[in-house]
């Protein structure tokens, strides 16, 4: 017998449930998310995919960006969706699971291949590919592509439709522990779903991705890049109390000893190309050629790197008083924000397009408004701004959430902090 929920606008979770998705995944809404375009945005007006609209069974499902929501990941809204999902998850359990997809080749649009056959049946247990639109069993054609966008972008991954390594380790985690990932991440949830501020920021780790609310609304999100494995972002929670324009980079010893030591190593011009200065304890200026680079030396000493253009944070950081020395930050390297798994830094947080989070940041700050601030940053000049109100931020660690219409989101467990690895070995784990 399958489990059956009834939420107060009588809505039943049934076997017609999970044949059309889970819990309408493939019915979404369209809701303006955010103020930037997103990479979905984008995807969605590329003359390719206009191209393949016209060509390739049009209106055949809904737009991936329709997955987006304008509800904060913190809320009460989102507490409510994923303890909907929950018993369509368990039932889905319950029926076996979903199969696993053979990863002997990569699939796209136009491949005939007989793992297109467990890519279709895989798509229709987690709701992406609607029962209607089964089409010819073995071939990827127009429905199969779209599942695999709205699969990817409920997965944090580039919506591009190609069936890869990345996507086949995403697929292939059993239902079984994206179950006990929902239940775990669940609790985290509902420990933040209070009231955190009429504006506030919001940085999810493990999908590298902050939020601007405001008004109980997410008002933009912008892509992040967040720490590697040995160098954590950690979770906190704290206030943005200035804006540092052109700010000079002052190295933590962590990457003294982890990362410039070796570099100079290497490389005896290292510092000097960087912009990078070695000062005493007494603020002297040090010569690099006077350091031992062959010992620990280097970390009794203080480095800071000149602003420009090549500085670590580039041209702002965001500061906000923590016991981790984090903050968030622009940086010369935009490439990395269109990277699947943004897992980079060295615990800070480096934010995409974050001239437009600073404008929202200063938006109520005299004299600080959109000229200013970009007069600011040509200038080559350390400015500070000062927050009189200063707005709260947080970072937490959200691995599986439910968004409006009951749009399920996983995000990998890079940490390790869910005990993913561990759940996926255990006997009786459905594979």
């Amino acid at each position: 017998m399958p489990v059956r929920a009834k939420p107060s606008h009588g809505f039943e979770v049934s076997r017609r449930a999970l044949l059309t998705g889970i819990a309408a995944l493939g019915a979404a809404r369209a809701v303006p998310a955010a103020a930037e375009e997103s990479p979905v945005d984008v995807l969605l007006r590329s003359q390719a995919v206009r191209e393949w609209q016209d060509k390739f069974d049009g209106g055949a499902s809904t737009p991936v960006a329709q997955l987006k929501s304008d509800v904060p990941l913190l809320s009460p809204d989102t507490v409510a969706n994923m303890e909907y999902t929950l018993p369509v998850m368990q039932d889905i359990v319950a029926r076996g699971g979903w199969v696993r997809v053979p990863d002997r080749q990569r699939l796209r649009i136009g491949t005939r291949a007989d793992a297109v056959v467990q890519l279709r049946q895989r798509l229709a247990v987690s709701g992406d590919l609607q029962q209607s639109q089964f089409g010819y069993g073995d071939t990827f054609d127009s429905y199969v592509d779209a599942a695999v966008r709205r699969f990817q972008v409920r997965h944090g991954l580039k919506p591009n439709g190609l069936v890869d390594k990345a996507v086949f380790d995403v697929m292939n985690v059993p239902a079984d522990v994206r179950l006990r990932q929902m239940e775990t991440n669940l609790v985290r949830v509902r420990s933040m779903s209070g009231f955190l501020g009429d504006r506030f920021v919001f940085v999810n780790i493990p999908a590298a991705e902050l939020e601007a609310v405001e008004g109980g609304r997410v008002v933009a999100r912008h892509n992040a890049v967040v720490g590697k494995i040995d160098r954590q972002t950690p979770v906190l929670s704290s206030k943005i109390t200035e804006i540092n324009f052109n700010p000079y980079w002052h190295v933590p010893v962590s990457i003294i000893r982890k990362d410039l030591i070796p570099k100079m190593r290497a490389d005896p011009e290292y510092l000097t190309k960087n912009r990078i200065r070695i000062y005493d304890n007494k603020g002297r200026e040090i010569p690099p050629e006077a350091i031992n680079w062959d010992t620990d030396q280097a970390t009794q000493l203080s480095f800071r790197q000149d602003p420009g253009e090549i500085n670590a944070m580039a041209t702002v950081k965001i500061t906000f008083p923590n016991p981790h020395d984090v903050y968030m930050h622009d940086t010369p390297f935009k490439d990395l924000f269109g990277d699947n798994n943004r897992f980079y830094s060295s615990g800070c947080m480096r934010i995409q397009n974050v001239r437009e989070l600073v404008a929202w940041i200063l938006r109520d700050v005299p004299n600080w408004g959109p000229a200013q601030i970009d007069e600011a940053i040509r200038s080559g000049t350390r400015v500070d701004a000062k927050l009189k109100a200063p707005i709260p931020v947080y970072t937490n660690y959200i691995t599986a959430w439910a968004t409006r219409d009951r749009v399920i989101h996983f995000r990998d467990d890079i940490y390790g902090r869910d005990g993913i690895g561990e759940l996926a070995q255990l006997p009786g784990i459905m594979q």
